[in-house]
C-alpha cells in the first residue's frame, strides 16, 4: 500500500501553506493557508493553494489536520470546507482562530481540539500533535503512523531555550519516534539561509519594556494579532510602566478575546480600556496595541499613518513600535508605512532598527539540531522560497541524510514498498486568486490591469452615420495615465481615427467602424509614445 504526499503550495512561495497526505484512496489535508499578494497582483485580496485535484474527490477526504494558527496555514480553511465540511483537528487556539474565520461565511464546521501527544484515528488516518515553539502558543509538529513508516511534519519551529509560555520544542518526543523510525521529515525551511540559531522570543521583551520606560508620550505597538507571546510582552512591559493599554484592529480584539478565554494571554482587568478612554488620560499614561505590522492599507496602524484614523491621531512625542520584519512581496507597503510615521513626529522603531522583532523560524544550527534528533531516512524541505528549500536540503545532505528531495507545488512524493520517488508537476497546484469576494484563476484580469498601470487608457468616441460614413460625432479623445502631452496625443489620435473612418467604404456595420477605430489609435499611439495602452473605442451609431 502506497503513501502519497503531495504539495498543494508552500513550496517556493512564503504562504499558502497545503499539503495533501493520502493513505488507502482516502486524503487528510494537512494545513490550509493564505499567501499575501504580490505587488504586481494588482486588486488581489488574497492566494489560495488550488485545491482542485481534492475537490474532484470529495468523498475521499477525511479530514483537515492544522499544525497551527497563523494565517499562512489557516486562513483559507473556510474556502475548502465551503467545498468539503470535513472534521478539522488541532491544537485548542488554532482551532479557536480558525473557527471564526469558517463560521464568518455561514458554515458550521466539525472542529475538534486535540491536545499534543495524543493518538487521534480518523481512519485510515492515525496521527499525533507534537509540541514546538514558535511565535504562536500551542505550534506543533505533526506525525503520521503510515502503512510505510512514520510520516513526521515539523510544522513551524524553533529551539527557543526561554520560550515565553515555558513550552519548548518537544525534542525527548521527537528523538522517541526517532528510535522507531522516522521514514520521511517535512521540514520548516523559512531560515535556512541563516547561520547561528535565532535569539528567543524573551530577547524582544527586554527591548520593548526599555523602549516604553523611556518613552515621554503615548505607545503604538503593532504586531501580528495571532502573536500571543509578543502581545502578552507588550502587555507586561506596560503594565509595568503604569500605562493603560488598548487593543486596535478587529482581528487584534478578536484574537486577544480567544487568547484571554483560553488562559493564554494574562493581564489586568483595570488596565484594558476602550480606545476612546484612552483620550481621556495622559498620552504618557496610555498605550495602544494594534494590527498593521505588514503595512495593510486600511490596518489601524496604516491609518495612523497616513492620518486617517478616526480616533487616533499620531504627534510629536509618540513612540512607534513595528514589532515584526516584512513578509517578502510586502516590503514597499511597510516602508510606506514608516516613512509616513516618521513624518508625523513621532519616534518610530521596527525590526531593521531596533531589536523589537525575532523569527519565530529555526536558523541552520537549530535545524541541524532538529535533524539529528529526528533522524529521518530521507527528507522533503517545506514552508518557503526555493533558494531556502535548496538551502535546508544542503543542512541535511551535510549531516548524512540519505535521501534529500527538494519539491516545489505540483510534486508528489511517493512511499511504497520501502522506496521513496517523486512524481514531479503530479498535481494541479497554482495561485487562486481571491479578488474582493470572487475567488479563481484571474490571470488575464492581472495582466490587462498590468497593461493599464504601465500604459494607461486611451478612450475614443466617435458618432457616425453608418450609411455615409459622415461624422457626426467627434473624433472625441481622452486618456488615463498616457505619457507626454496629453493635448498633442489626443489631437494626433483624433486626426489619425477621422482619416481612418474616412478610408472605409460605406454602408458599414458597427464591428468593423470600432476595429478600425481602436486599431487606428493604438498604432497613433505607439508611433508617438512607443506605448500601447488600452483603447476602449465607443462608436455611436447615428
Amino acid at each position: 500500500m502506497s503513501v502519497r504526499v503531495g504539495f498543494l503550495g508552500g513550496l517556493g512561495e512564503i504562504g499558502r501553506n497545503c499539503a495533501t497526505i493520502e493513505i488507502n484512496g482516502k486524503i487528510a489535508l494537512l494545513d490550509c493557508g493564505i499567501m499575501f499578494p504580490e505587488e504586481d497582483m494588482l486588486g488581489v485580496d488574497l492566494v489560495l493553494p488550488d485545491f482542485s485535484s481534492v475537490l474532484e474527490r470529495p468523498e475521499d477526504v477525511a479530514c483537515v489536520v492544522l499544525t497551527h494558527g497563523h494565517e499562512d496555514h489557516v486562513g483559507s480553511l473556510a474556502y475548502f470546507l465551503r467545498e468539503v465540511n470535513v472534521p478539522v483537528y488541532g491544537g485548542e487556539l488554532a482551532v479557536a482562530l480558525a473557527r471564526h474565520r469558517v463560521e464568518e461565511i455561514g458554515i458550521e464546521p466539525d472542529m475538534r481540539a486535540v491536545g499534543t501527544n495524543e493518538w487521534v484515528d480518523e481512519a485510515p488516518f492515525r496521527f499525533t500533535f507534537v509540541r514546538v515553539a514558535h511565535s504562536v502558543p500551542q505550534a506543533t509538529g505533526v506525525v503520521f503512523d503510515t502503512p510505510e513508516g512514520l510520516v513526521v511534519h515539523s510544522g513551524d519551529y524553533k529551539l527557543d531555550p526561554t520560550p515565553i509560555d515555558g513550552e519548548p520544542t518537544d525534542l525527548g518526543t521527537f528523538a522517541g519516534f526517532a528510535r522507531r523510525g522516522v521514514r520521511l521529515l517535512l521540514a520548516d525551511s523559512t531560515n535556512a539561509e541563516i547561520p547561528g540559531f535565532i535569539e528567543s522570543e524573551a530577547s524582544v521583551g527586554r527591548e520593548i519594556r526599555d523602549l516604553v520606560g523611556r518613552a515621554e508620550g503615548r505607545v503604538i505597538l503593532a504586531c501580528f494579532a495571532s502573536h500571543i507571546h509578543r502581545v502578552q510582552q507588550v502587555i507586561d512591559a506596560v503594565v509595568a510602566e503604569g500605562r493603560k493599554f488598548a487593543f486596535l484592529g478587529r482581528s487584534m480584539l478578536r484574537n486577544t478575546e480567544i487568547a484571554r478565554d483560553l488562559g493564554l494571554l494574562d493581564y489586568p482587568n483595570e488596565g484594558l480600556l476602550a480606545v476612546d478612554d484612552l483620550a481621556d488620560l495622559d498620552p504618557a499614561d496610555t498605550a495602544i496595541i494594534c494590527t498593521g505590522s505588514q503595512g495593510e492599507p486600511f490596518a489601524a496602524l496604516s491609518l495612523m499613518a497616513s492620518g486617517q484614523h478616526r480616533q487616533i491621531k499620531l504627534a510629536a512625542g509618540d513612540t512607534v513600535i513595528i514589532s515584526a520584519t516584512p513578509i517578502p512581496g510586502n516590503e514597499t507597503k511597510v516602508s510606506r508605512v514608516i516613512n509616513n510615521l516618521i513624518g508625523t513626529g513621532a519616534d518610530v522603531y521596527h525590526g531593521r532598527n531596533t531589536h523589537v522583532h525575532v523569527s519565530g523560524h529555526a536558523a541552520q544550527e537549530e535545524i541541524k539540531t532538529f535533524l539529528n534528533v529526528v533522524q529521518p531516512q530521507a527528507f522533503v524541505p517545506v514552508h518557503g522560497e526555493r533558494r531556502h528549500l535548496y538551502a535546508n536540503g544542503k543542512l541535511a545532505r551535510q549531516i548524512g541524510v540519505g535521501e534529500v528531495e527538494v519539491c516545489v507545488d505540483g510534486d508528489v512524493v511517493v512511499l511504497e514498498d520501502g522506496e521513496l520517488r517523486v512524481e514531479r508537476s503530479a498535481i494541479a497546484a497554482g495561485y487562486v486568486y481571491l479578488d474582493g469576494v470572487d475567488i479563481g484563476d484571474v490571470e488575464d484580469v492581472l495582466r490587462d490591469r498590468r497593461h493599464l498601470a504601465d500604459d494607461g487608457v486611451l478612450i475614443v468616441t466617435v458618432g457616425v452615420d453608418m450609411g455615409t460614413g459622415d461624422l457626426v460625432i467627434g473624433p472625441d479623445v481622452d486618456s488615463h495615465g498616457v505619457r507626454d502631452d496629453a493635448e498633442m496625443i489626443h489631437k494626433f489620435v483624433a486626426e489619425a481615427v477621422a482619416s481612418a473612418i474616412a478610408g472605409l467604404e460605406f454602408p458599414a456595420d458597427l464591428d468593423t467602424v470600432r476595429r478600425r477605430v481602436r486599431n487606428t489609435a493604438s498604432r497613433a499611439v505607439k508611433k508617438q509614445l512607443n506605448s500601447r495602452p488600452v483603447v476602449i473605442p465607443v462608436v455611436i451609431e447615428v
